[in-house]
């Protein structure tokens, strides 16, 4: 497909000077996959400065039949917003915040604004939005609502959808729906918001977002301890969250091996644990008092301890300690990428079930694919492994690519045997229909296929993401 000089003007003269880029080099930053593999090919982008800009946009291209592919910080990980011939939606110039409200601990901001932005805004006015993750820096609020981003504190806080008041979207045939509500109660019919979060752009543009707010922590506890096993760790898990009745913001499990690439990578990093010990989880609560935090976890850990819960602890002291021991798990997943390429898989499972699962897939990668190395990592709080399977001595795939299929087939049905997700976090996007296709119920996908065909009838937005095409009918079933 290629865009008429009449579209090209008519999308010149609704988004002005600098709001269409039709230059290959223009377009190739907006066509980059974050993971390094092959980009994507767009007819234009388009970089509305307005919400009534963007609504133009979409209704235009809705009446001449033109893909859309919308796009955040694209910092995904799945593909979904790497286009296939589309057109770019960049969300990147609407980027106000457009109001705080401190006592309804409420923020509305664009879709294009940075988390960091957010996070330093709400700082500003002594409170917290809690969602943390290693991108924050160009990972955008349209793209995190999007696909209902996880993150470091969803053990605590929730999910994006958990953190959503309200929104504003624009619909794929050009109307805006106001739903900016402040709102913690509202109970007038469908929540029509949860439709929107999660769908990777598929049924609208999400071109604001009202925001819960929560009181700024005054003081942190932060902690490593060292456990034999994933096991140790969700016994750990299980003492903290019940000493401290909940308090616990984070919970992050790390092998070994992954530490050691930490500090391989970055030589300005280092582990106050023995690398020795098998496994490292990151714990962190925090208080609204202004003391007195980092002493209450030493003191729970010293109690842990002489319950045999775990095999060696640190614990934070200063801001620069804390931060420290961050780096070390906000570097791990660059640390990994660095190592080699890897076969990915974004898993959840009940917390409960995260060591059966991880020994029985440990196992069965063994089996299949005994040059294989398991760096397994992340937030054990909340049941999500980033599993990831790479040669042992690291570097490209090489004899470990034939067996992705056989490799991946076996961690997921485990994950299925468990009664987990094989997408905790990422989404699904283009990489993962196959996934869906196999794994999702046929009633879900039914459903699935019914909002879409309802609110995107075209199928113009963002297609080929999310919800996997049926198959070709049979002769039989079209003679």
């Amino acid at each position: 497909m290629i865009l008429s000089p009449t579209q090209l003007e008519r999308f010149g003269a609704l988004l002005g000077p600098g709001g269409v880029l039709t230059a290959p080099e223009e377009i190739a930053p907006f066509c980059a996959d974050w993971r390094g593999r092959a980009g994507g090919q767009a007819l234009c982008v388009a970089l509305p400065a307005s919400v009534s800009a963007c609504a133009e946009i979409i209704g235009f291209c809705y009446r001449e039949n033109l893909p859309l592919c919308p796009q955040g910080g694209a910092t995904g990980l799945v593909l979904g917003a790497v286009p296939d011939g589309e057109i770019v939606v960049s969300l990147k110039r609407l980027n106000r915040i457009r109001s705080v409200d401190p006592v309804n601990d409420a923020l509305i901001v664009e879709a294009g604004a940075t988390l960091a932005a957010v996070q330093e805004c709400a700082k500003a006015h002594d409170r917290l939005f809690p969602l943390s993750l290693a991108s924050e820096g160009s990972a955008s609020i349209g793209g995190l609502c999007a696909t209902n981003a996880g993150g470091v504190g969803v053990l605590h806080y929730g999910m994006m959808r958990n953190l959503v008041l309200g929104l504003e979207v624009v619909l794929p045939d050009g109307r805006i729906w106001d739903g900016l509500t402040a709102l913690r109660k509202d109970n007038s019919g469908y929540d029509l918001k949860q439709v929107f979060i999660g769908a990777e752009g598929s049924l609208g543009v999400i071109t604001a977002a009202s925001l819960k707010l929560f009181p700024q922590p005054k003081a942190f506890g932060t902690a490593l301890a060292a456990v034999n096993d994933l096991a140790g760790a969700v016994a750990l898990l299980t003492y903290i969250k019940g000493a401290t009745r909940g308090a616990v913001t984070a919970f992050e499990a790390m092998p070994a091996l992954g530490i050691k690439l930490v500090c391989d990578q970055f030589p300005d990093s280092r582990s106050p644990l023995s690398l020795a010990h098998p496994w490292h989880v990151l714990m962190e609560i925090s208080h609204g008092r202004s003391a007195g935090a980092a002493e209450e976890l030493e003191s729970l850990l010293s109690e842990a301890a002489s319950e045999g819960l775990l095999l060696d602890a640190a614990i934070a002291m200063s801001e620069a300690q804390r931060q420290a021991f961050w780096a070390l798990r906000e570097r791990l997943p660059l640390s990994e990428k660095a190592f080699g390429a890897a076969l990915k898989h974004d898993i959840s499972v009940p917390i409960s079930a995260i060591a059966e699962f991880y020994d029985a897939a440990l196992a069965r990668v063994a089996q299949i694919a005994p040059m294989a190395q398991v760096i397994a990592f992340g937030h054990l709080g909340d049941g999500n492994l980033h599993f990831n399977v790479a040669m042992a001595q690291g570097g490209p795939l090489g004899a470990l690519a034939p067996l992705e299929g056989e490799v991946t087939g076996a961690i997921l049905d485990l994950v299925a045997l468990h009664r987990g997700s094989f997408s905790a976090e990422h989404g699904i996007g283009r990489q993962k229909l196959d996934d869906m296709r196999a794994r999702k119920s046929p009633v879900a996908l039914d459903l699935m296929r019914a909002l879409k065909t309802a609110l995107d009838p075209k199928g113009l937005m963002n297609p080929g993401r999310v919800i996997p095409p049926l198959p070709p009918a049979k002769e039989s079933e079209t003679s």
